[in-house]
């Protein structure tokens, strides 16, 4: 026999929620076989089986938190024994929509959750009841499976008679807790880690009481992580903004010339992405404090560029995929990448390693036509490069004999935030500089 633990689920991550088993105790799984699947802060996930054999306990049930290295199930390979070497660790699992088990194992139920009472009709302003009221409220323990939401029945109190379950079989989901609490005014604490800086708690504020014809839309993980990472970063780093403004026309030239055939053959449009983050590769060789983490004394400058790329997902939030090593790929092959990656965060696709071990960020704007973007740092990161929109506008043109022109010209404005810690103003703007040249008089037409 051999117990099955909680896999590593990716950098900075330490636990995972089950959200779903794909076998029940007494079937039979095949190595590298979906055993269960796990939720964490960055990716929804399938967790292959370790080995082959017959899952004969089941130790974490669904909506269950658990460590990373914890015990979640034990599997009979039929050797006889506990598998040499001990416990064995699912492999990396393959990400995954996240789905909800139709038959998740039953939780213990806590002081309040007793025996399911009729919902009255949730008003749009109920009266917040007195605190001699606040006695425990009957409602079904089989309906509230979560541990997150059994803590938020708990607060309730006697108001946990007013949730309606909008879940499988009427299960009550964390919304559905969150919208009562909303309306009667409660402040709601989001789940997960505090943020670290100056102050270990979180401050939040209680809303009024909701109006009626208000509607609660709760946090979606993705929403809540990076909000969390985001004070986080402030409290950390001190950030400075330096911008710089690019002539992109010879670009532009190279792009309007190969691109009808450059869609036909790769299938997507060339946008100015990859060539800013090839000329990057170029910047970050002579300014190699940019692509560096700042330390307790000190700053680790990297001997790769590994580049996070943010991507939106469809405006439910962002995600920022790593391409390793660019500095050893040339511009087409940086484009190829950033397609793969950037199509695979929307279709849930990515890989829990495809999330860490990033260098330096790319927030990607322009394609919304923005002007220019401040991005928050990607810690432990010490500075992040906005690519905003680029438009036609008039500039001045100076000719080999030095005399000035007005031409039409591609422009657009690069913004860098940096982290005070790690160098000054002068050096920040000597690598915009650069990164500006580079992409001005590179030779493009040799990538391609």
């Amino acid at each position: 026999m051999a117990e099955v633990l909680m896999p590593e689920l990716g950098e900075n991550i330490t636990e995972g929620t089950v959200t779903q088993w794909f076998k029940s105790v007494g079937e039979s799984a095949t190595a590298g076989e979906a055993l269960f699947e796990v939720s964490t802060d960055k990716v929804d996930a399938e967790v292959p089986s370790p080995l082959s054999g017959t899952v004969i306990e089941i130790l974490a049930s669904v909506g269950q938190t658990v460590a990373i290295g914890t015990v979640v199930a034990i599997v009979d390979s039929g050797s006889g024994g506990t598998a040499p070497g001990g416990p064995i660790s699912a492999a990396t699992p393959a990400p995954t929509a996240a789905a909800v088990s139709a038959e998740p194992a039953p939780a213990r139920a806590p002081d309040v959750v007793a025996a399911r009472a009729p919902a009255p009709a949730l008003a749009p302003n109920p009266a917040p009841p007195t605190p001699a009221s606040r006695a425990a409220v009957a409602v079904d323990a089989r309906l509230v499976t979560s541990p997150v939401v059994r803590k938020l029945m708990n607060d309730l109190g006697p108001d946990a008679g007013l949730v309606t379950g909008t879940g499988p079989d009427g299960r009550i989901t964390r919304k559905d807790a969150e919208k009562v609490a909303f309306a009667q005014g409660r402040s709601v604490v989001p789940r997960g880690r505090q943020a670290a800086g100056p102050s270990a708690t979180p401050v939040v504020f209680a809303p009024p009481p909701a109006p009626a014809g208000s509607d609660f839309v709760a946090f979606n993980k993705i929403r809540r992580v990076t909000g969390e990472r985001m004070v986080t970063s402030k409290a950390i780093s001190p950030h400075v903004m330096t911008a710089v403004e690019v002539d992109y026309e010879r670009i532009e030239g190279v792009r309007r010339a190969v691109q009808d055939r450059w869609k036909r053959e790769e299938g997507f449009t060339l946008t100015y992405l990859p060539f800013v983050a090839r000329a990057l590769v170029q910047a970050l060789g002579d300014f190699p404090h940019l692509n560096g983490s700042v330390v307790e004394g000190g700053i680790v400058l990297h001997e790769h560029i590994d580049l996070n790329i943010a991507v939106d997902i469809n405006y439910e939030g962002l995600l920022a995929p790593v391409i390793r090593q660019v500095e050893d790929k040339r511009m087409g092959a940086i484009a190829r990448e950033i397609s793969d990656v950037a199509s695979r965060a929307r279709s849930n696709k990515l890989r829990p390693d495809d999330l860490s071990g990033g260098t330096f960020t790319i927030s990607n704007s322009g394609p919304f036509g923005t002007f220019m973007v401040a991005p928050v740092i990607n810690q432990p990161q010490v500075a992040i490069l906005s690519t905003d929109g680029v438009t036609r506008k008039p500039v001045v043109v100076v000719d080999a004999t030095g005399g000035e022109s007005i031409a039409i010209h591609s422009v657009g404005m690069l913004v860098l935030s940096w982290d005070h810690r790690a160098f000054d103003g002068a050096y920040a703007a000597a690598f915009l500089r650069r990164l500006k040249d580079v992409l001005e008089h590179h030779d493009w037409e040799a990538e391609l």
